[in-house]
């Protein structure tokens, strides 16, 4: 990295002198009388930030007094200029920017006792470009900054020793290496604190807003921050691999595609000798690069002194690199008997001449007893119905004791079973390709490495299997840039195309759709189903004439098939998945739910004015209710809280059912109306405790408790309609019936903070289309998706914590397209697998990001947008569905149970597996083994999340554009199919 000269790096800083005599640090006066409880904390937490950034500037302070300027002033030299500066690279500037963030505090904390606000002060003190440019080059230079003080400790005595007495004589012996990292972790702390601040404002305080887009500019801020920091950090990890291959040809790609690392971590490699023992096992660094994965010995070497002072980096040597195509993920139970062609050799090592041809199985000779007990029980049961026909009385040979074999060797079968779900829950078991024999034959061999955590093999699993997936030719490239002016984009940190795919030839106008998971603990899963989570996805038609039909998908395979298709008398309008309610829910309400409930249920939204209820156990989907309204109008859209429906018809009223007590259905006796005007309603959002309805060019908030409305005005024209609402954070973003723009309002004020126009973005792509119709707004895991009227899809960045949504960067504009509108999108929750995890907090999912609504770990697929167009029958109707993996059950394949043979085979024609007792799946057309567990009630709360998000969109017909060339004008979709994409995004943990 090459730093700036002296001249140069003193460009546009000025050396600010800060005196704490003119300029005394933040004091907080003593505590009034007569608080509010909120008060009180917020002047605690006010108390943290004064003290928090009090020691950060002491900190910083402290590297340029106690470091930077003996090293500058030795004598003799202890270090050149040359070497000193670029060690202390955007120090100075970063103490003068919170030297000058002190002083507007401590104003601000003289006067707080009148004004009790601070938002604003870090939105005008940390929006700067100064800002984030002095931290970004501090954070770019930081580990080579690291670098050179771990080489100057090796070559210069008298430099390692002069660290070695700052630290001494600190009062804290804290090292540099302690202070310099501070700058790193500075946003991610303020953003902590920000929250708590906010956590105890209530609504209508003057300072709420203000915080909220603190949050805002300090997270977005921390995020570029952390990016270029893990990007520093891959570029140093992929240099000191280069330097150790051999292979000239791959440390030249590895050098030169720096920006290609995907995953990198140190796992234990595992030899397990033939009865499951470990022979051996040894730490390897394992890299997952773009096309290639590379494991290496680590060599971590150096003198304890400077490893106390610096960490000190290991060292690598590549013990072997395959081809990432090449490579397989072997779940215990998977294996097939090999071909001729393929030997399999022991952890990686060479074969030795004379070897048995077995390879040491580890947990694979767990699955082989597991069948030999399973051959046994089927041989008792006969042998039991053999002594039920014995004529005469035996001791020791009755059926009872038969039966006592029978459950002995059942109980010896589920210990099996629990034994392979250990095995594999942090186990990573790979088929590499290796160098082929003497005659040419190529050989294969297995590696088995040890993940730290059940965690950690999802994410080896998951990424293995999308890395692929971004080595496609409509993903390489399937984005442009609107930030690099054009340019096309890394593959695997955007949204993937995984497949498209014909949605249903029978469903002429695709209207709605949404995600029917199935709930169950997840103990290990495979490559092979990353793609799509389990459960059905239901796509309803708008239907021609008075008949209306939905199509139902079992997403359990790798693509979705159709499995069922349902007739109604009316067309279908919209969907919405009711999961059902938490036990906390049902104590708030104070309800006594009989014990056998409903559970989950689907609502479908008819032309002719009914709402059909289902029951999602399966695809079986049995009506469990009608819902009627008095005038039989439409019900364009539908929305649901945790104890009501709300249905938005089209004369402008909105429906409210309550939940009936003994069965958790909707009680139609409970019906209320509310009209909000003349203009459909054409859809709503619900928020924590409010509903969202639109109507006409106006927006109308309703408190769920007692349905008192306040409306507001959200565009000018009385002719356009709200048609699309999406929430994330502290803000609505709403679009249109017609135009391009999308605005954005804040949750509480209702104000207009910000509003975009997507045609600009369409310029990447040369459209030739002065505007373009927004037709549908999704957001999921930190991206608005934007679904048009031309079928293209664009995503826009949005924060993903509590800020207020707002967009600062530019899009990206996909490469793949429909050749119709994408008209209505669904969103959902995350995938949870408490009896996987045992961590309290592993990472926030998306739901902050996906509407704010974070109501219970048990809360599941929800419709969010649904939208009408009256005169839009006819122009060819999509979808966009956002769903995540939450569950597994329904897996595909026959379950292997204690019950015997005729349990499997019924539940192989099943499209749920509804024996549970068997955990371990035999997969004879599907290329992956899946490993289950039970649902374990008591961890339903946990909230460990691991989100595999993926979005589908849908309309007629499917295209590439080219990147740089015209996208042309609207393409003529009658005709086309219905096709469905599906779009993988990258795994987060």
């Amino acid at each position: 990295m090459s730093i700036p000269g002296k001249e140069e790096d003193d460009a546009g800083y000025l050396d600010v002198n800060v005196s704490e005599v003119k300029h005394p640090p933040p004091q907080l006066s003593p505590m009034p009388e007569g608080l509010t409880s909120h008060q009180v904390v917020r002047r605690h937490i006010l108390s943290s930030i004064i003290q928090s950034e009090r020691s950060y500037l002491e900190s910083l302070r402290r590297i340029l007094q106690d470091y930077h300027r003996p090293l500058m002033e030795a004598d003799p030299r202890i270090l050149s200029p040359r070497k000193i500066r670029p060690i202390f690279y955007r120090i100075r500037e970063i103490t003068q920017c919170h030297s000058m963030f002190q002083i507007a505090l401590a104003s601000r904390v003289a006067e707080w006792d009148t004004s009790e606000k601070i938002g604003d002060l870090f939105v005008a003190s940390f929006s700067k470009s100064m800002v984030l440019d002095v931290y970004s080059d501090y954070v770019n230079n930081f580990t080579n900054a690291m670098a050179l003080i771990k080489k100057a400790c090796i070559s210069k005595p008298a430099f390692l020793e002069f660290l070695k007495k700052k630290q001494a004589s600190s009062v804290d012996r804290i090292t540099l290496y302690g202070l310099m990292v501070k700058p790193i972790q500075r946003f991610p702390q303020f953003i902590l604190l920000l929250q708590d601040m906010l956590k105890n404002t209530p609504k209508g305080h003057v300072d709420r807003l203000p915080l909220q887009l603190a949050l805002t500019e300090l997270e977005m801020l921390a995020e570029k921050l952390n990016e270029q920091k893990r990007v520093a950090d891959q570029i140093a990890e992929t240099q000191q691999l280069a330097r150790s291959v051999s292979d000239r040809l791959l440390s030249k790609q590895l050098n030169s595609e720096q920006g290609s690392l995907v995953l990198c971590e140190t796992l234990i490699e595992t030899v397990y000798g033939e009865r499951g023992q470990i022979l051996k096992s040894k730490e390897r660094k394992v890299f997952l690069f773009d096309d290639v994965l590379i494991c290496a010995n680590i060599n971590v070497k150096g003198p304890p002194d400077i490893s106390s002072l610096v960490p000190i980096g290991p060292k690598y040597t590549m013990k072997w690199s395959a081809p990432l195509l090449q490579v397989q993920v072997v779940e215990v139970g998977q294996e097939a008997p090999q071909g001729k062609d393929t030997l399999f050799q022991q952890g990686g090592a060479k074969r030795p001449s004379g070897a048995s041809s077995k390879a040491i199985l580890g947990p694979p000779r767990l699955y082989q007893e597991l069948q030999e007990l399973q051959y046994d029980l089927s041989v008792v049961e006969e042998v039991t119905l053999l002594v039920g026909t014995l004529q005469g009385t035996y001791q020791n040979l009755n059926t009872t004791v038969a039966q006592d074999w029978c459950l002995a060797l059942q109980r010896l079968i589920r210990i099996k079973e629990e034994q392979i779900q250990s095995a594999n829950k942090c186990r990573l078991r790979l088929q590499v390709p290796g160098r082929p024999d003497k005659s040419g034959r190529p050989v294969s061999f297995m590696v088995v490495f040890n993940t730290p955590n059940p965690l950690s093999k999802i994410s080896w699993v998951n990424r293995l299997h999308l890395a692929k997936i971004a080595l496609r030719e409509e993903n390489s490239p399937g984005w442009l840039c609107g930030e690099d002016e054009g340019k096309t984009v890394a593959p695997f940190w955007y949204p993937l195309l995984a497949c498209h795919i014909v949605s249903a030839r029978s469903v002429s106008l695709l209207e709605t759709a949404l995600h029917n998971p199935v709930h169950c603990a997840l103990l290990g899963f495979s490559a092979a189903s990353t793609s799509l989570p389990q459960g059905y996805l239901w796509v309803a038609a708008g239907g021609e004439g008075s008949q209306g039909q939905i199509e139902i998908f079992s997403l359990n395979r790798t693509t979705p098939r159709a499995v069922k298709s349902l007739q109604v008398g009316s067309a279908v309008r919209c969907l919405d998945y009711v999961p059902e309610p938490s036990p906390t829910e049902e104590m708030e309400a104070g309800v006594n739910k009989a014990p056998a409930g409903i559970g989950s249920s689907i609502c479908v939204g008819l032309d002719d004015g009914r709402v059909l209820v289902y029951g999602s156990v399966d695809s079986a989907a049995q009506c469990l209710l009608t819902l009627r309204n008095p005038e039989g109008c439409p019900v364009l859209c539908l929305r649901h809280s945790s104890r009501f429906l709300f249905a938005g018809l089209r004369n402008g009223t909105v429906m409210v059912y309550g939940r009936n007590n003994s069965d958790d259905l909707w009680d139609p006796d409970s019906c209320r109306c509310v009209s909000l005007g003349s203009d459909p309603v054409r859809t709503l959002l619900v928020l924590d405790d409010s509903v969202w309805a639109s109507c006409g060019n106006s927006v109308t908030v309703l408190e769920i408790s007692s349905l008192n409305t306040q409306k507001f005005e959200v565009h000018p024209d009385p002719m356009v309609s709200v048609a699309h609402m999406a929430c994330a954070g502290g803000g609505v973003w709403m679009a249109f019936s017609e135009g391009s723009s999308i605005r954005l309002f804040h949750t509480e004020t209702l104000e207009l903070l910000q509003e975009i126009n997507i045609s600009r973005h369409s310029t990447l792509l040369n459209t030739g289309q002065k505007s373009m119709r927004v037709t549908s707004l999704l957001i999921c895991q930190g991206l608005l998706w934007v679904g048009t009227a031309q079928g293209l899809i664009i995503t826009l960045p949005v924060p993903k914590l509590e800020g207020i949504p707002k967009i600062t960067g530019k899009g990206m504009i996909s490469l793949n397209a429909h050749c119709g509108p994408v008209d209505f999108m669904v969103a959902s929750t995350s995938f949870l697998s408490p009896d996987l995890l045992k961590r309290d907090s592993v990472g926030d999912g998306p739901d902050s990001a996906c509407g704010g609504e974070d109501r219970s770990d048990t809360s599941s697929q929800e419709s969010l947008q649904q939208s009408y167009q009256g005169d839009g029958r006819g122009k060819g109707r999509g979808v966009l569905l956002q769903y995540k993996l939450r569950s597994t059950s329904g897996l595909p394949g026959r379950p292997l149970t204690a019950l015997g043979d005729e349990a499997s085979d019924s539940s192989l024609e099943s499209l749920e597996h509804s024996v549970e007792d068997g955990s371990i799946y035999e997969l004879s057309d599907d290329p992956e083994m899946w490993v289950r567990g039970r649902p374990c009630e008591r961890d339903g709360g946990r909230r460990d999340r691991v989100i595999s998000a993926a979005v589908i969109s849908g309309g007629r017909g499917f295209r590439r554009l080219r990147e740089g060339a015209a996208a042309g004008a609207r393409t003529n979709v009658e005709g086309l199919e219905n096709i469905l994409m599906v779009w993988q995004l990258p795994l987060t943990v």
